[in-house]
């Protein structure tokens, strides 16, 4: 059974969890029917449009 051969100190085990809490940041694209800031492979909350075609109705 596979067991350590010493302790973690708790700087290494801490060093080794920093990285955890860095979460990125949803990248941003212009809609091509309206120009408004939406999130890639969505539809566009503001017109409805994805890729071109209306997919959602919104009222003007």
């Amino acid at each position: 059974m596979a067991v350590p051969k010493r302790k973690v100190s708790k700087a290494r085990r801490d060093k080794r969890r920093s990285a955890v809490w860095k979460l990125d940041a949803p990248a941003f694209s212009k809609c091509t029917n309206c120009g408004a800031l939406t999130v890639p492979h969505r539809v566009c909350k503001e017109c409805g449009f994805y890729k071109g075609v209306q997919v959602i109705k919104k009222e003007a």
